[in-house]
């Protein structure tokens, strides 16, 4: 009887752990819009974010730059967090983006970092949506 109340306990515990893990899948599209340059140049873009989560791994791709679909790079998933990179060139030289993020239901927030003039990094917050 001890054993099987243990089993019937263990059980719920792993049907929770997998319910909260499959509540907050990065899976799926999201999309966000965001702001760049200053003044009379200020400029906005709408940006896609295709992601599919297998186990700690994660793929996908990033649209909206200039119209174009980059694959994303490195992708983790520990928890409800996420991170990878995407490398696009601009000219002759390679640009590489980190994003970070964390899942909170149909909400993706976090940042992106990328290398910005005199050695500067620039950091952009977003806050996504999922797309139904």
């Amino acid at each position: 009887m001890k054993y099987l109340v243990s089993a019937m306990a263990a059980a719920f515990v792993l049907g929770l752990v997998s319910f909260t893990s499959a509540a907050e899948d990065a899976s799926g599209t999201w999309k966000y819009t965001t702001s760049f340059g200053q003044g009379d140049k200020k400029q906005s873009r709408d940006v896609t974010l295709v992601l599919k989560v297998e186990g700690d791994k994660l793929t996908g791709t990033v649209s909206g730059r200039e119209n174009t679909t980059t694959p994303i790079e490195e992708g983790t998933v520990k928890g409800d967090e996420i991170s990878f990179k995407v490398t696009r060139a601009r000219g002759d030289n390679k640009v590489v983006s980190t994003y970070k993020a964390k899942v909170s239901g149909d909400t993706l927030k976090g940042s992106v970092e990328s290398p910005g003039r005199e050695n500067k990094t620039n950091t952009r917050e977003f806050e996504a949506k999922r797309s139904k």
